[in-house]
Order: C-alpha cells, then sequence, then structure tokens
C-alpha cells in the first residue's frame, strides 16, 4: 500500500466539492478526487437552477417561509435562515466568476437575469442557465478549479473507507487507484461531498447515481445519520424504458405546464390549490396514485398550449433530448413518471459542515444540514451545495491541530480472493428491487418489515465478501449500498406517522406533538472494526 499527505482532501467533485475547493485554495492546499464518474454526478444534471432572494419583488422571509412549508415541520428554521440569507452573495460569487446565466432582457426585467418560479416557491426566485444550469456551473467552476495552483485534481483513485484513529478523529481516506493499487491518503482535513443515495433504487433521474457510500463511511468513523427516510422522487422523470434516465425539469410546470393522465384530464388542481406547482412530494404521491388508478406506466405534462418558440428558448436541452427520442414537446405532451432524485437525510452537520467527527467536513447531499426537513423544495440543493461549500471553507481556512493517536486497522480485507462481478450487480439489483417495491413513495407496515428482512439478509451476505475478498471499487460501493438501506428502512418503521416524503398508508396521519428527525445510527456502527 502506498502512501500520501495532504492538507485537505475533498472527496467529490460536483459543484460542493468544486465551489469548496475554489474559496479555500488560496489559503490552504486543497486535493480534490474527482473520478471520473463525477462527470455524470447529480450536479451536471440539474436543469432547473437555483432558488435565492433576487428579484426586489422578492423578500428573505417569503422564501424562509416557502421552505418551511415544504419541509413539513422538520426544516431547522435557525438553518433555513442562514441558507437564505447567505443565496444572494452566493449567486453574486457565481456571477463574478461568469457562469452564463439566462439573461432577461424584457423593459420590465426586475433583475438582470431571468427569474423563473419551481414548485413551493410563491414568487420567481430561481435563477438558471437555460435548463443545464448544473452543466454551466460545472464546466465553470472546473474551468477556474484547473487554473488554481493551490488545488490538485486527482482522477485516478476512488475513497473506499475513511481512516479513522484511537481517538475518533478522521485522518484522511483510504482509495484504489484505476490501476487497482491501495493508497492511503493522509489528510489533516478531510470534506465529503459525495452526493446522496438515489441510487438504492431502480429508478432514478441520474445515470450513474450515488448509493450513500460518503454516508456510511462517516457513519462508520462515528458521524451521525439522520432522516434517511426521506428520499425525494422527482415528480418527472421522462417515461422512456429503453433509454437512460432524463430528468424533466419542474421549470416546465413553473412555465406553465399541466399535469393530464392518459385520457387528458388535469389531476393536480384537485388534490392542491397549488395545482403542478405543489412541493414535490405532493406532486409525485398524486403522479403515483393516477397512475395505480389508471393502471398506466406513466402521465403527461402538458405543454402544447404555450408558444414553441417560448419553449425553445427556455428549454433547449430538454426540446433537444427529446427531439432525438422521437418526441417533439411543441406539438405533443411528454410521458413522465416519479423518480428518485435527492436525499434529504444524511450525515448531520452543523452550519459549517462539520459532523461529529473531528476533522471531518460533510456538504451537499451527502450532509444533513436541517435545510430540507421532511421534503427539499425545489432548487434549494444548488443553492445548500454553494452556501455550505462556502461557510465549510471559512471555517477551514484556520487549521486546527489534529491528533497524533494511533490510526485504526482498516475494515478490508488483504487477502487474494477476487468477488465474482455477477454476485455484486445481483446484491446491488436485490437491493434496488426492495428498496422500490417497498420503500419507495407510498409504503405500508408489511412492505416495511418484508425489506427489513430482506436487507438483513443481504448485509450479511456483503459482511462476509468484505472480510473474505480483495477490496474493489464496486465491493466497497454495493457492500454500503446495502447497509445504507437497511438503515433508511429502519428509519422507516420507526416513523409512525406520515410526513412529507415519508408516507405510510398504515399511520397517514402526522403524528401528535412536535415533529421530531428521526434518530442517528451511531448504535448500529458501534461493532466497527
Amino acid at each position: 500500500m502506498t502512501s500520501s499527505e495532504h492538507d485537505v482532501l475533498v472527496i467529490g467533485g460536483g459543484v460542493a466539492g468544486l465551489s469548496l475547493a475554489l474559496e479555500l485554495a488560496d489559503e490552504r492546499r486543497v486535493t480534490l478526487l474527482r473520478p471520473v464518474s463525477d462527470d455524470h454526478g447529480a450536479s451536471r444534471w440539474a436543469q432547473g437552477g437555483i432558488a435565492a432572494v433576487l428579484s426586489p419583488q422578492d423578500d428573505i422571509q417569503a422564501h424562509v417561509q416557502d421552505t418551511l412549508n415544504a419541509g413539513d415541520g422538520l426544516c431547522d428554521e435557525a438553518t433555513v435562515r442562514f441558507t437564505v440569507t447567505q443565496g444572494p452573495a452566493a449567486i453574486e460569487w457565481l456571477v463574478t466568476l461568469g457562469v452564463p446565466f439566462t439573461p432577461d432582457t424584457s423593459p420590465q426585467a426586475p433583475y438582470p437575469f431571468h427569474l423563473t418560479r419551481e414548485g413551493g416557491h410563491g414568487a420567481r426566485r430561481v435563477i438558471h442557465a437555460a435548463d443545464a444550469t448544473g452543466r454551466a456551473l460545472i464546466d465553470t467552476l472546473l474551468e477556474h478549479v484547473a487554473r488554481h495552483p493551490g488545488i490538485t485534481v486527482r482522477q485516478d483513485v476512488n475513497v473506499i473507507e475513511l481512516i479513522g484513529d484511537a481517538t475518533g478523529h478522521c485522518r484522511g481516506a483510504y482509495g484504489l487507484t484505476t490501476h487497482g493499487k491501495l493508497e492511503t491518503l493522509q489528510a489533516n482535513d478531510t470534506v465529503l461531498a459525495t452526493g446522496g443515495a438515489s441510487g438504492l433504487f431502480q429508478h432514478t433521474t441520474s445515470p450513474v447515481p450515488a448509493c450513500g457510500e460518503g454516508m456510511i463511511m462517516a457513519a462508520e468513523l462515528g458521524a451521525t445519520l439522520m432522516n434517511l427516510e426521506f428520499q425525494q422522487f422527482h415528480p418527472t422523470c421522462l417515461y422512456d424504458p429503453t433509454g437512460s434516465p432524463f430528468l424533466i425539469s419542474e421549470a416546465l410546470r413553473g412555465e406553465g405546464g399541466i399535469l393530464r393522465n392518459l385520457d387528458g384530464h388535469r389531476f393536480m388542481p384537485a388534490i392542491d390549490p397549488r395545482a403542478e406547482l405543489a412541493p414535490r412530494d405532493i406532486v409525485a404521491r398524486a403522479i403515483d396514485a393516477e397512475m395505480q388508478r389508471r393502471h398506466s406506466q406513466h402521465v403527461l405534462l402538458d405543454m402544447t398550449h404555450l408558444p414553441a418558440e417560448t419553449l425553445r428558448k427556455l428549454f433547449p436541452t430538454i426540446h433537444a433530448h427529446c427531439l432525438a427520442r422521437g418526441l417533439d414537446i411543441t406539438r405533443e405532451p411528454i410521458p413522465v413518471v416519479p423518480a428518485a432524485h435527492y436525499s434529504c437525510g444524511g450525515v448531520a452537520t452543523d452550519h459549517h459542515g462539520a459532523t461529529r467527527v473531528p476533522h471531518l467536513y460533510a456538504i451537499g447531499e451527502v450532509a444533513c444540514t436541517g435545510l430540507h426537513g421532511a421534503n427539499r423544495m425545489a432548487s434549494n440543493s444548488l443553492l445548500e451545495c454553494l452556501v455550505f461549500a462556502r461557510a465549510a471553507a471559512q471555517a477551514l481556512r484556520k487549521p486546527k491541530p489534529g491528533s497524533l493517536a494511533p490510526v485504526k486497522t482498516p475494515s478490508f480485507s488483504r487477502c487474494h480472493a477476487q468477488v465474482e462481478p455477477a454476485a455484486l450487480g445481483e446484491l446491488l439489483a436485490d437491493t434496488r428491487r426492495t428498496m422500490s417495491r417497498n420503500a419507495g413513495i407510498v409504503r405500508h407496515d408489511t412492505g416495511l418489515s418484508e425489506a427489513a428482512a430482506t436487507l438483513h439478509d443481504l448485509v450479511a451476505r456483503c459482511r462476509y465478501l468484505w472480510q473474505r475478498h480483495i477490496p474493489s471499487n464496486e465491493l466497497a460501493k454495493v457492500c454500503r449500498a446495502v447497509r445504507l438501506a437497511e438503515l433508511t428502512v429502519d428509519a422507516a418503521r420507526r416513523r409512525r406517522e406520515s410526513r412529507g416524503l415519508h408516507y405510510n398508508r398504515d399511520c397517514p396521519e402526522h403524528a401528535n406533538g412536535s415533529a421530531k428527525p428521526s434518530f442517528s445510527y451511531l448504535d448500529a456502527f458501534a461493532d466497527h472494526a
């Protein structure tokens, strides 16, 4: 095993990881681990935009209240206010970097850039770069990162475990290079920016979804996980069984898109007064119920009543992608279906991304800051990435003394037996089928109990493989995905109510009393080697 030393080790190269690296690199040396697969991660696929109070017709309190309403009683109000208040400065930082946001050239424009409206928002406050905001952000940030002398980008290594010591401090990470060599990456501070856990489900909005690897690695070191039961399903993913996943942005509904069943009937106004612009948990459940009622594989998002030129101008990526699949959105409705999209739970952090493990930080979707509560409001995700990346960088500018305690022995095997790829593929497929069938948009007690039993057996199989086979990236991913799936189901079983993204038809009402975040998972890792 080779060894390397680093000052700040950032694991993950989406918007959160890249932003932190740029904000910190003038003061400290940053090593950014950005495997090639990160180019296909959630950040690049974000279409809608970034929510922030930018128009003079909007205000901070309105954005705060909309977020609290969408979070269904589980948001931390101080975190919401902190995030929303920091939003305009984060956008101004992106503008100075040269992110090509779509301008608003109309004579009455209240703000230089076009602002759209999405579900849960009471005003137009979503700034965007056409319908490819994530791609514009990633491309701009990568360009600046590549030029910064204080940042070293490594694409040749994947992290398989964090390094802990006898005092409970994080001391870096163990990685596998593209050549299969183990490397010890010792670091003074380590930042997780590894994404969420939508890959635990069969159908997602991303072609290469994360499976919560960073969450489990942090928990193994002693970090707290919370709110895992709140997995968001985006209401509108393109329905195309033969093609790769493709998100249909909520901004289409913000510009007037109408959801219809296959008979052409508009169904959302009868469910919620906000209709298509209700929060995502409500819209996704409504679509799921309509599909069940009609025994259909999808519903329709109708944009044909809007000017064709407007659609081509505001949604060029979606228009072109659908055309390539034989669908002209200016002339025919889009077949859409809900798909796993965003994890509202994760590694518990403070307002600077710090976890309870000294020298370990978490930012972006891997973290649970308290912003989203039981349901994330549209376009608050990129806002959270930016605000907490910048806040974490501020906290990290002055390094704190690290531990000199002995490093613990890694948990993975040193033997040379290789696991069969087919066995790993089967394990992950079984996990995804179990989660989609029993822990999806609508849940019930019997299904959750069945899932718990299945996942308990899968965890035992993974533990056997991990202890008796040479480590690989795929083995690490699958073992941690199965473990996180088990914890997610356990969290869902413990929440004896329906709230936000967690809907259990056996207990459909809110529980009496104040809403409580779900329990932490420290005890589940007490026996970790």
